[in-house]
């Protein structure tokens, strides 16, 4: 099992362009869907873990997910699985790239893939308001949320906090 998990996370890893949101439709996918490892809730919590740790997020979820599934062994091997691509590929392309910086193609192959990685965003945002049961109160909290972050600047990490001592208090009350 370790062995699968390495390979489906280096895989994830090594076909991936655009980071950790580009890659979070390619794990649940495959995690979620292909190798039924865990179920959309547990996915979603494993956001919600990833998204409130430090570090990447891509990293974040495949450790959570590593754990959950094999313990510190799978969480590690998860987690080399996710990196090791972006590792080698960054050791290639920052012993090769240097000669090649200022070719003009170089420039329109990045530009080519920046609509693509936007587009994988989007898609992993759709899915997750999909799959999340949304009422018509979280999704105002939602939106509310990203305007706030977008227009007023107020870090992400507040509103993290914030929505979590939101939520205790509002279970307080109502249990």
């Amino acid at each position: 099992m370790l062995f699968k998990m390495f390979i489906t996370f280096f895989k994830i890893g090594a076909f991936t362009f655009g980071g950790g949101y580009a890659m979070l439709p390619i794990i649940q996918e495959e995690v979620v869907n292909k190798k039924n490892w865990i179920d959309d809730d547990e996915f979603m919590d494993a956001l919600a873990v990833a998204q409130g740790s430090p570090g990447p997020v891509a990293v974040n979820t495949s450790i959570y997910i590593g754990y959950k599934l094999k313990g510190f062994p799978g969480a590690l091997t998860s987690a080399l699985g996710t990196i090791l691509p972006s590792f080698i590929v960054i050791l290639i392309i920052a012993t090769f790239f240097y000669q090649f910086r200022d070719y003009p193609i170089v420039d329109k192959i990045f530009l080519g893939i920046r609509p693509a990685v936007v587009a994988l965003i989007l898609s992993a945002v759709y899915k997750l308001i999909k799959k999340s049961k949304f009422g018509y109160k979280r999704l105002m909290i939602s939106l509310a949320t990203v305007l706030t972050i977008v227009f007023l600047g107020i870090s992400p990490i507040y509103l993290v906090i914030a929505g979590g001592v939101g939520a205790i208090v509002y279970n307080k009350v109502n249990s």
